[in-house]
């Protein structure tokens, strides 16, 4: 059976890139960019004190925003399993 695995932790870096660590050790640095489409969150996109806002929701273990945008953490789980992640 597929177990989530939940951020603990979640910076932002630079521009859209942010350093996401999750509960299993895994960690890097991905850029969320091209996640930020769509009515939720394209607004995160155009409005940096917005996108600025990103936290960690520890009862649904991703990252959120205060207008209520959040990305999926087996999304961003994979991405940085899958692709070359610049070194934290």
């Amino acid at each position: 059976m597929y177990k989530l695995v939940d951020i603990v932790s979640a910076r932002i870096v630079s521009g859209f890139a942010v350093h996401l660590v999750f509960e299993d050790g895994t960690e890097g640095i991905i850029d969320v960019e091209h996640h930020l489409q769509g009515s939720a969150l394209e607004p995160l996109r155009r409005n940096r004190e917005l996108f600025e806002s990103m936290r960690v929701n520890p009862e649904s273990g991703t990252i959120v925003w205060l207008n209520g945008a959040d990305i999926a953490q087996d999304t961003l789980y994979e991405e940085i399993k899958s692709v070359s992640a610049i070194p934290a």
